[in-house]
């Protein structure tokens, strides 16, 4: 009778416990991609403001060297005081440029810098990347 309970104790106590500890890669990835879900709902929600209109578009691809001055940009284009979104995700935006610039400076691998990509992207950062051959 005791065995059973102890395993379902021992199942229970595994759901609850993470296998590891986010890593600065997983961190940047999972908050990257919040800021995009975040920036597409606000520019799909309605009535859109005009401070809404004049933000920057926002592509983050974090192996992209760009997308550092691309949120220092962000961050520093002009405040929607009536649209508390746009300051939630500036918050967002600003905490990513922090993990990127200084926790995990030595972590990341920026495999381009083609800044050109990040304004022209097409691609949301979930769907597959074609590779050509």
């Amino acid at each position: 009778m005791q065995v059973p309970r102890l395993c379902i104790g021992l199942a229970s106590m595994c759901l609850f416990v993470s296998a590891a500890p986010p890593t600065c890669y997983s961190r940047i990835l999972s908050l990257s991609q919040e800021i995009m879900d975040s920036f597409r709902s606000l520019q799909t929600s309605e009535p859109l403001e005009p401070c809404v209109e004049m933000l920057p578009k926002l592509y983050l691809d974090i192996h992209n060297y760009c997308i550092l001055t691309k949120m220092r940009n962000f961050i520093a284009s002009p405040k929607c005081r009536k649209v508390p979104q746009v300051g939630a995700l500036k918050d967002k935006v600003r905490s990513l440029y922090i993990i990127m610039n200084s926790f995990c400076r030595r972590d990341l691998v920026f495999l381009t810098d083609d800044c050109v990509a990040l304004e022209n992207a097409t691609q949301s950062l979930t769907d597959p990347v074609e590779i050509q051959s």
